[in-house]
């Protein structure tokens, strides 16, 4: 599972260098190939292609004229782009999603279990701030489990 925030740095390149902890798991449990999109512009997922590829037969399954899932498809191939960690752990965020999201320099690299998350590190403190954890958030994780 990918888990934890590592911050990092995205280079002028728009390399990120893949925070080790992640990076082990990663190459570990899925090799070094990856898709890098996005569902909102906001900021960028990295999927170990596997994972993406599970998502892509979910999505197969839909009826073809499902409105959420032409959004979804549209979306995440417009800001979306195969890719493949380097010898040095890096990914390039190609410049669309880059521009989009505010990935340049200071990034906070967020782990979703299954994908990671690359955020603006100053617009990810807004969205915590905007976006409280409530009493009802507790209660849907509770109804969970959790």
């Amino acid at each position: 599972m990918l888990r934890g925030n590592h911050p990092a740095k995205v280079d002028e390149k728009g390399r990120l260098k893949i925070p080790a902890e992640f990076r082990a798991i990663l190459e570990e449990k899925y090799g070094p190939d990856v898709y890098v999109t996005s569902v909102d512009g906001q900021s960028a997922r990295i999927y170990p292609l596997r994972e993406w590829q599970a998502i892509e037969s979910k999505l197969d399954q839909a009826p073809a004229m499902d409105p959420s899932k032409t959004r979804f498809i549209e979306r995440t191939s417009y800001y979306g782009q195969a890719a493949a960690l380097d010898r040095q752990g890096r990914i390039l965020i190609h410049g669309t999603l880059r521009e989009s999201a505010a990935a340049d320099g200071e990034v906070a690299v967020l782990g979703k279990l299954h994908y990671l998350e690359v955020w603006n590190h100053e617009r990810f403190r807004r969205k915590l701030a905007e976006e409280p954890f409530t009493s009802d958030d507790l209660s849907r994780l509770a109804s969970y489990g959790i």
